[in-house]
């Protein structure tokens, strides 16, 4: 199932994409795409519904993030070899784990806005796991058990936050809208293998990031596995699981997001954003 949300920010129904790419209604099974919704048994109920019968949703409703009520939002650090190089760091021995607060979350298709004082804003096209299921102290083996899908999350970043000040990556990583997820939350039986899916990420029409996530370093089961070591994962939980190479930090001359440009990014079977950037006004 390709389930998403719609509407209007803080108002969002829930719904469902058809096999013809129209929205179905399924506020009258669900409240949300959130929490105990994403559970198997909630997901089994809803799998045997057939679309035709549920109300389509007219006309071209915004899309809004895929989960609603995301309790955490975590990151993971230099998870593609490749990006590492380009980055000019090593391979970490260990998942490198940062969170972003789940106020930057925004839809896959709203306005990115800039900061004031944004010098270094940089794009991160990533694999998101959904977490739907409580994970604490889990083998890899069963990590897929507590995974309800997958998603787009573009890891928006502002660099200089990140690494020019003092502290954590997590300032450089919250800002309000730094975090589009969707379109759609991919149930897990739809991708059989998410450690074979390709990513993109296009900047006003010129390709800057390809990938696959068969280059990961930490596959995304073995992070739900090393997370729920740390701190229980609980449904709703997004975690974003790395970036291939292709970034704005490591081009030569180095390229950051400017008010006008344009994302375009997707990965395999997960749906695609298209974010404009604007900046921040104090309307």
């Amino acid at each position: 199932m390709k389930l998403l949300r719609y509407g209007p920010p803080g108002r969002e129904k829930p719904g469902m994409l058809d096999d013809t790419g129209a929205i179905r209604d399924l506020s009258a099974h669900v409240d949300d795409i959130a929490g105990d919704a994403l559970g198997a048994d909630v997901l089994a109920r809803l799998a045997v519904l057939d679309p035709a019968t549920l109300p389509a949703v007219g006309g071209h409703p915004r899309i809004g993030p895929c989960v609603g009520g995301v309790g955490k939002f975590i990151g993971i650090g230099l998870n593609y070899s490749d990006h590492a190089a380009e980055t000019g760091m090593a391979e970490p021995a260990e998942p490198i784990v940062f969170t972003k607060h789940v106020s930057c979350i925004c839809g896959p298709n709203d306005d990115v806005i800039l900061p004031p004082g944004s010098e270094k804003a940089d794009w991160e096209v990533e694999l998101g796991v959904v977490i739907g299921r409580t994970a604490r102290y889990v083998d890899e083996a069963q990590a897929l058990d507590h995974v309800a899908g997958y998603c787009v999350v573009n890891d928006i970043s502002e660099r200089a936050y990140q690494f020019e000040g003092t502290g954590q990556w997590v300032k450089g990583k919250s800002c309000d809208t730094f975090g589009p997820i969707g379109p759609w939350l991919v149930t897990r039986d739809e991708i059989p293998d998410c450690q074979a899916l390709d990513l993109w990420l296009d900047l006003n029409g010129a390709r800057r990031q390809t990938g696959n996530t068969a280059t990961m370093i930490f596959s995304a089961l073995y992070i739900v596995s090393y997370l729920s070591r740390y701190f229980t994962l609980r449904p709703g939980d997004v975690i974003c699981t790395g970036t291939p190479p292709g970034v704005g930090m490591g081009a030569k001359p180095q390229r950051f997001l400017r008010p006008g440009d344009e994302m375009r990014l997707g990965v395999e079977g997960l749906g695609e954003q298209r974010l404009n950037v604007i900046a921040y006004t104090n309307d």
